[in-house]
């Protein structure tokens, strides 16, 4: 399927499944709102995660990055679905996820995923994540990969609700990129 194609799709099935409007909502953020993004619906879908993996590997592969992370809860499914299409694509990408805070127990990481010996130094990531309001949660995933070693090289969201994360990642000097802006949901009817 296209890219376009597939863009359209997502879409419609983030619109069905993960939009609401005219709706008041506290975001994580604090804020309020009158229109708010679950992603947790379509990333959980059969479709919408096929999708959703293909359109982040059609924006990141340019990048080619060694690592695909970002924070729990949002980044887990986007960067399971991510890593497993990679491999598909035979463009194998690694996923881990980042911890909100380390575990209190066991080996008490707070990054998530990686091999015993396996390390972030040196490598190349992109941190990822489903919904960003001030890009503020992204900063958290990108202050771990930081303390690892690692070089992020990309905040990438699904859905930007352009409120002030591309001047959050502008100050903390980072590219940023969204497969979606709110906008697009807002001032389009559904179809």
């Amino acid at each position: 399927m296209r890219e376009d194609l597939r863009r359209s799709r997502l879409m419609a099935i983030i619109r069905e499944r993960s939009f609401r409007d005219n709706v008041e909502i506290t975001l994580a953020s604090g804020r309020k709102s009158n229109f708010y993004f679950n992603m947790k619906p379509t990333m959980l879908h059969p479709e919408g995660a096929h999708l959703l993996a293909e359109l982040v590997l059609d924006a990141i592969a340019p990048l080619r990055p060694d690592y695909v992370g970002g924070l729990e809860m949002g980044a887990v499914p986007i960067v399971s679905w991510t890593a497993s299409a990679s491999f598909l694509r035979a463009t194998p990408i690694k996923a881990f996820f980042v911890r909100k805070k380390p575990k209190e127990h066991g080996a008490k990481l707070l990054v998530e995923g990686l091999a015993p010996g396996e390390g972030l130094r040196g490598a190349s990531v992109i941190v990822v994540e489903d919904v960003t309001t001030t890009g503020e949660s992204a900063l958290k995933a990108v202050d771990a990969v930081r303390e690892a070693g690692g070089e992020v090289i990309e905040v990438l969201t699904l859905v930007d609700r352009q409120e002030g994360a591309q001047e959050t990642m502008d100050r903390a000097g980072l590219a940023f990129a969204s497969i979606f802006t709110a906008s697009e949901f807002r001032n389009r009817p559904a179809s």
